[in-house]
C-alpha cells in the first residue's frame, strides 16, 4: 500500500490549490480516503473524508465551505481542492487510508499561505 501526495506550494491568502494523492497497492475503489494536516507542535488534524464510492464527504468545521474532497477511481487518485485559503491553513497535508487493520500515510505535501 502506497500513497503519494503532490500539489502543495506557496499561495497568497484567498488563493487556491489542489492537492492530489496517488494510490497504489490496494483496491482503491473499496476504501474511503482521508486528508489530514499537521503544523509543528500540534497533532494531525482530520480535514476531510470521502467514502469508497464517493457518495459521502465530511469536513472539519475550519474548512467547511472552502475545501472539497473528491476521488477518481479510474485514475486511483484522491484530491483536495482548497479555495479561499487562509494563513491558518498553512500545514503539511497528508492523505491516509485504512487497509485491513493498518493505516497508511503518504509522505505529505507542504502548503504555505502567506503574502
Amino acid at each position: 500500500v502506497q500513497l503519494v501526495e503532490s500539489g502543495g506550494g506557496l499561495v497568497q491568502p484567498g488563493g487556491s490549490l489542489r492537492l492530489s494523492c496517488a494510490a497504489s497497492g490496494f483496491t482503491f475503489v473499496n476504501y474511503g480516503m482521508n486528508w489530514y494536516r499537521q503544523t509543528p507542535g500540534k497533532e494531525r488534524e482530520l480535514v476531510a473524508t470521502i467514502t469508497s464510492a464517493g457518495g459521502t464527504t465530511n469536513y472539519a468545521d475550519s474548512v467547511k465551505g472552502r475545501f472539497t474532497i473528491s476521488r477518481d477511481g479510474t485514475k486511483r487518485m484522491a484530491y483536495l481542492q482548497m479555495d479561499s485559503l487562509k494563513p491558518e491553513d498553512t500545514a503539511v497535508y497528508y492523505c491516509r487510508v485504512r487497509v485491513g487493520v493498518g493505516y497508511t500515510w503518504g509522505q505529505g505535501t507542504q502548503v504555505t499561505v502567506s503574502s
